[in-house]
C-alpha cells in the first residue's frame, strides 16, 4: 500500500513538473504573493452582501409583487406592437441583454443595453443615472417610442381588463379603476415630450384620471422592481477564492489560476481599477468621462450625467416625489445633494464588472466588443478624445505589458456569478 502511494505521489510530481520547471524559467507563469496591503484591498471586494432595503418601494421584498413583477416583464401586450417585452431586449440566456451594440426596440436606440442582473445593488439607474430608484426605472423603457412604445393608459387598462393580472394587482394594491370609458380614457394617452398626439390625450384628460392613471403606473413600476431584485447571481470563482484566503482551503484558492491569480494583482494594484471599480459589486455608482470616440465618430453628442442630473430631479416618480413610500428617507436626502455641472458633461456611469464576461460588448455605446479590447484600452487610453479643462484627468495610461492585459481579462472572467434560479428565467408557468 506504501508503495502504492509513493508511486502516486511520484506520478503527480512529474505530472507537475513541467509548470514547476515552467514557473521556475518564467517567474510570470508563477501565482503571486500577496502582501497584507494588497490582502486587505482584496477583501474590500468580497464577500457580497445581500442588496439594499429600498424603502420607497413598500412591495420591494412581497414575493407576490415579485410574482407579479415577473409575469409584467415577459408580457409583450404592453408594446405598441405587441410583440416586446422588457425581456426581449433583456434575454435570460444572454444574462438578461441583447448582444447588441445599441438597444433596439421599436427603433433602434443611442445606447447600449445594460444586464439587469444584480441591479438591485445599483444607487442610479440607467447609463446618466436619470432614476433613482429600480421602480422609477421601469416607465422609462415603457413608454418610449423607440422602446416598447407602450402608454400608462394601455397598461391600466390592461391590467383592468385581465382576470389573471387584475387578480394579482388587487391582491397587492386594491382594485385598479375602471377605465373602460375609453373616450375618457383615451388608450393612447401618456406624458411626452416627443409624441405631440399622445401628449395633448394625456394633458385632455381630468386631472383626477390622469392621478389615478399615475398610481396604477407606480404600482406596476414597483412589482417589476420587486421582480428585478431577485435576479441576483450566486457566488464567483472570486468569492470562493477569498473564501480560501481567508480560511486556508486549498480547494477554494484554485479557483483562481496563476493567471487570474496575478490580474487580481494588478487589479488592486499597479493598474488601480479598484478606484472606480470598488467594493464587493465592483462599482463607485458614480459617473466618469472616459473619451470614448462614438460609434458616429467625434464629436461626442450625449451629454450623459449632464442632463442625466436634472432628469433625476424632475422624475415624476423618483424618491422624493408624492409616489415614494419614503419620501424623507436617505434616498431622496441623496436626491437633494445632485446637481448638474460642466465637468459632468459626457459622464457615464460606471457598471459593475460582476458578470462581465459574459455580458459583452462594452460601454455606453457598446465600443468595445472583447474584455481584451477594453483592457488594452486602459492600457494605452489610445484614439481616445482630450476631454475639456472642466472634466477629471483622473486615467492615464496603464502601460501594461501583453502578458498583464491577458491577466488582467483572466481574472475579470472569474466574476461571473452563478444564475439566477431557473424558475425566474422564464415566464411563471413556463416549462
Amino acid at each position: 500500500m506504501k508503495r502504492r502511494a509513493s508511486f502516486v505521489a511520484c506520478l503527480a510530481l512529474l505530472c507537475a513538473l513541467p509548470a514547476i520547471v515552467a514557473a521556475a524559467q518564467d517567474p510570470a507563469a508563477a501565482a503571486p504573493e500577496f502582501d497584507a496591503k494588497t490582502l486587505t484591498r482584496i477583501r474590500q471586494h468580497s464577500p457580497r452582501p445581500p442588496p439594499p432595503a429600498d424603502p420607497t418601494n413598500r412591495v420591494a421584498d412581497d414575493p407576490r409583487a415579485a410574482a407579479f413583477g415577473q409575469r409584467l416583464f415577459f408580457e409583450t401586450r404592453w408594446s405598441k406592437n405587441g410583440e416586446i417585452s422588457c425581456a426581449t431586449c433583456h434575454e435570460p440566456e444572454r444574462a438578461f441583454t441583447d448582444g447588441k451594440q445599441l438597444g433596439e426596440g421599436l427603433g433602434k436606440l443611442e445606447r447600449h443595453t445594460p444586464s439587469v442582473l444584480d441591479v438591485a445593488y445599483n444607487r442610479w439607474f440607467f447609463w446618466d443615472g436619470r432614476a433613482d430608484t429600480l421602480w422609477a426605472q421601469a416607465p422609462g423603457p415603457l413608454e418610449n417610442d423607440a422602446e416598447m412604445g407602450a402608454t400608462r393608459v394601455g397598461a391600466a387598462a390592461l391590467v383592468a381588463e385581465d382576470a389573471a393580472l387584475r387578480a394579482a394587482y388587487t391582491e397587492l394594491f386594491g382594485a385598479p379603476p375602471d377605465v373602460a370609458d375609453r373616450t375618457r380614457f383615451p388608450r393612447d394617452a401618456k406624458p411626452s415630450a416627443t409624441n405631440a398626439s399622445a401628449n395633448a390625450a394625456w394633458l385632455g384628460m381630468r386631472e383626477e384620471d390622469r392621478d389615478a392613471i399615475d398610481v396604477v403606473l407606480a404600482n406596476l413600476a414597483k412589482s417589476f422592481a420587486a421582480y428585478q431584485r431577485k435576479l441576483v447571481t450566486g457566488p464567483a470563482p472570486f468569492d470562493r477564492f477569498v473564501e480560501g484566503l481567508v480560511d486556508g482551503d486549498t480547494t477554494k484558492l484554485a479557483a483562481l489560476s496563476p493567471s487570474a491569480q496575478r490580474g487580481l494583482a494588478l487589479f488592486v494594484g499597479k493598474a488601480n481599477c479598484r478606484l472606480c471599480h470598488s467594493g464587493p459589486n465592483f462599482s463607485d455608482g458614480e459617473f466618469h468621462a472616459l473619451g470614448l470616440v462614438p460609434l458616429a465618430g467625434p464629436p461626442p453628442r450625449d451629454s450623459g450625467r449632464h442632463a442625466g442630473a436634472k432628469l433625476v430631479k424632475e422624475h415624476p416618480f423618483n424618491a422624493a416625489s408624492r409616489f415614494s413610500d419614503a419620501r424623507d428617507g436617505d434616498a431622496a436626502l441623496r436626491l437633494s445633494t445632485v446637481r448638474s455641472a460642466p465637468e459632468m458633461w459626457g459622464e457615464f456611469k460606471t457598471p459593475s464588472l460582476r458578470n462581465v464576461a459574459r455580458t459583452a460588448p462594452y460601454m455606453h455605446e457598446g465600443q468595445f466588443t472583447t474584455l481584451e479590447q477594453v483592457v488594452r484600452f486602459y492600457s494605452t487610453m489610445e484614439g481616445a478624445l482630450p476631454v475639456g479643462h472642466h472634466q477629471e484627468t483622473i486615467l492615464q495610461p496603464l502601460g501594461l505589458t501583453d502578458v498583464e492585459i491577458a491577466d488582467l481579462v483572466e481574472f475579470l472572467r472569474t466574476l461571473d456569478g452563478t444564475d439566477p434560479p431557473e424558475e425566474l428565467r422564464r415566464p411563471p408557468g413556463a416549462r
